[in-house]
């Protein structure tokens, strides 16, 4: 084997172990995040809650994580990726060890705000490193086979607890997830490859609020970021209340039952490894779009008290939400030039704000006007994604043409080769 094929084949292999470790990465992030939203009717009858405030446990850990993504970018760029991820990992699952222990509401509460502090290094790293150690030309795959781990980890953080809720109480259910989540950051820690193209960054915040301000100038991040923050947000609510609905009339399934219907993340694991790719082939604006028209049409077939079009409309808000999450988060880091942790920050802060405020505020529109009140503001959400998707369409096709132009221009003035004919 040639030296240069040697290097070839070490640079694939480490690629796929940051892929795989990303992979980890999101299962045990993501189940651990979510794993309180199957537990929520459980939560709520066991502490005498109203289910706005047992939502809390979700809401709190989102808002939490959001408010440290740029702090913890930071810590990043002057400690390193790999071991600011690491330390989030380790932390995070150690307070969900402890969890199941709260003897109240209000400490679990806490203790899911904690972990939401402790669990923002992944997620606001995560993008910037894959962006950093992976090549232009397959990032978008990358970043899709993430999102499917993430897909998987919030699919695991719901499904786990509900399965072990049939035969237990919700302190066996949180701790049986826990130690799952446990195991994936073993994996994760061990797999994951030390960083090769990052350099230390010390920056003061003079620089670092110019770096923020300017790609929240930029005419393609701004949208992305905005869409993050209204879908993250609609599809937060529709999960944090599809279990009170399936377990209450007319459907009156058993928590167990209702908390399968949480494997349709199992789409959303699909839809984000093939729209990366599909986004590298066809364009990230087309499948963005095709996404968010996934999800309007899922809204709508939620709305009839028919469970085959109830699960069929989750399928496809499930599919189209993390189709779209992984278009765009990939889109953030083709994009961003200059300090891409700090645009990774921003769009993982959009999309954990939009997850706990938008999120938390659905609680007011299921507890006055049920589930209607709950589909229509979603669609409204759903509705703005559509019109954010109209720049971004425009901005695409502009980068297109400007490529094109460049590409012409340089043929008019590139020098023919001896014997090669003019070009016509």
């Amino acid at each position: 084997m040639s030296i240069a094929a040697a290097a070839s084949a070490e640079h694939s292999a480490r690629d796929r172990r940051i892929i795989l470790a990303l992979f980890a990465a999101g299962l045990t992030t993501f189940a651990s995040m979510y794993s309180a939203q199957a537990l929520l009717p459980s939560l709520s009858a066991a502490f005498g809650a109203a289910p706005a405030h047992a939502a809390l446990a979700v809401s709190l850990t989102t808002g939490v994580l959001a408010l440290a993504i740029v702090p913890v970018s930071v810590l990043s760029n002057r400690f390193g990726r790999t071991r600011v991820m690491r330390a989030s990992a380790v932390a995070s699952c150690s307070i969900g060890l402890l969890l199941p222990f709260a003897p109240t509401l209000d400490v679990l509460l806490a203790g899911r705000a904690l972990q939401g502090l402790a669990l923002a290094g992944v997620p606001a790293v995560a993008m910037a490193y894959l962006a950093e150690e992976i090549g232009s030309a397959g990032l978008g795959a990358a970043m899709g086979v993430y999102v499917s781990g993430t897909s998987v980890g919030g699919l695991a953080g719901r499904l786990i607890p509900a399965v072990t809720l049939e035969a237990a109480s919700w302190r066996w259910a949180a701790a049986v997830l826990a130690v799952a989540a446990a195991g994936c950051t073993v994996w994760f820690v061990r797999v994951l490859p030390p960083s090769r193209r990052f350099t230390p960054v010390t920056a003061d915040i003079r620089t670092l609020a110019a770096d923020l301000a300017g790609h929240l100038r930029h005419r393609t991040l701004l949208p992305l970021f905005a869409t993050a923050f209204v879908l993250a947000g609609g599809f937060t609510a529709l999960y944090n209340f599809l279990g009170f609905r399936l377990t209450r009339p007319p459907f009156e399934l058993s928590e167990a039952v209702a908390g399968s219907v949480f494997a349709m993340y199992l789409a959303g694991t699909v839809t984000a490894t093939f729209a990366g790719r599909w986004a590298d082939r066809h364009g990230r604006h087309r499948v963005l779009a095709a996404a968010v028209m996934a999800m309007a049409a899922g809204v709508a077939l939620t709305l009839p008290d028919r469970l085959p079009l109830l699960l069929l409309g989750v399928l496809l808000c499930t599919a189209g939400f993390f189709g779209a999450h992984a278009v765009a988060s990939g889109w953030v880091g083709a994009a961003a030039v200059g300090n891409r942790a700090a645009a990774s920050s921003l769009y993982v802060f959009a999309y954990y704000l939009g997850n706990s405020v938008i999120g938390g505020a659905a609680g007011l529109a299921y507890g006055h006007l049920g589930w209607a009140g709950l589909s229509a503001y979603v669609a409204v959400l759903v509705g703005a994604a559509a019109l954010l998707a109209v720049p971004l369409c425009r901005a695409a096709r502009a980068a297109r043409h400007a490529l094109a132009a460049h590409a012409a221009d340089s043929d008019a003035f590139s020098t023919p080769a001896p014997g090669a004919s003019e070009p016509v």
